[in-house]
């Protein structure tokens, strides 16, 4: 795969995707957006990778929100940040994924490690939401994702006075999983990754689904009936004798399955 604003890897069974905007704070762009959607709709699709690990260019910044240059000047959807476009391939990868926070986490890059499985940040990382400072809000996943993470009161703190969190601060918020030494930051992650890769990838896979089929409705209730079982249903004696009885144009034999 081909990019031009995001880099992907695989070191064994991760799949590292960085964001490689260091120049503009790994700022999201519509391209940008459109390559990681891309690049996720491309892993899901290949059974190399258990874990993916996302994270920025360089060792200041994971991401510092989106960047709406270049938008059509219109109120419909061209005119709008493709942010759900990510958000949303996130959410229905079956693998989990992994932010690994490297540095400032601001706004819809705050968002992003949110919608992610897990977090990682080193010490140094700062978190925070900027919205409502910059002319701008999160209508989704940077709400409901992050009230199930630290609760009401201290979501809707983080939305209406953009306080920065430390890594620190956001570890006992439980906006994070785990901080690390900057330069032990790589080396946990990855420790993490290949402790999640030694799982049961169906099952990681089947919890992964249950989750998001909270928040998903019928697209998370659709993903987990269609995606984890349907192919688990095609191999049964029902299916193949349905199928062939079908096709034969004959009665099926109950006999066969139902037990």
């Amino acid at each position: 795969m081909q990019f031009e604003e995001i880099t992907y890897r695989e070191e064994g069974p991760i799949g590292i995707l960085t964001l490689n905007r260091p120049q503009d704070g790994n700022m999201f762009t519509e391209r940008m957006c459109h390559e990681i959607r891309d690049c996720i709709n491309e892993i899901r699709r290949e059974t190399r990778t258990r874990v993916i690990v996302l994270t920025g260019a360089g060792d200041k910044v994971f991401c510092t929100g989106g960047k709406k240059d270049g938008m059509e000047a219109t109120t419909l959807y061209a005119g709008t940040l493709p942010t759900l476009e990510m958000y949303e391939s996130i959410d229905r990868l079956q693998k989990p994924v992994i932010a690994m926070v490297n540095g400032f986490a601001v706004g819809g890059g705050n968002v992003l490690h949110v919608v992610c499985d897990i977090t990682i940040a080193k010490e140094s990382a700062i978190f925070r939401q900027v919205g409502p400072m910059v002319g701008s809000f999160d209508g989704g996943y940077g709400t409901w994702y992050l009230e199930d993470l630290i609760g009401k009161k201290r979501a809707k703190e983080m939305w209406y006075r953009n306080p920065k969190l430390t890594a620190r601060e956001a570890l006992d918020w439980g906006l994070v999983n785990h901080v690390v030494p900057d330069e032990q930051l790589w080396e946990f992650t990855k420790k993490i990754a290949l402790e999640i890769a030694d799982r049961g990838a169906f099952a990681l896979a089947s919890i992964k689904a249950s989750f998001n089929a909270r928040h998903g409705g019928v697209s998370g209730l659709s993903r987990m009936a269609h995606d984890l079982l349907l192919r688990g249903y095609l191999e049964t004696k029902e299916s193949k004798e349905l199928a062939a009885s079908f096709a034969e144009r004959r009665k099926p034999d109950a006999d066969k399955f139902g037990h």
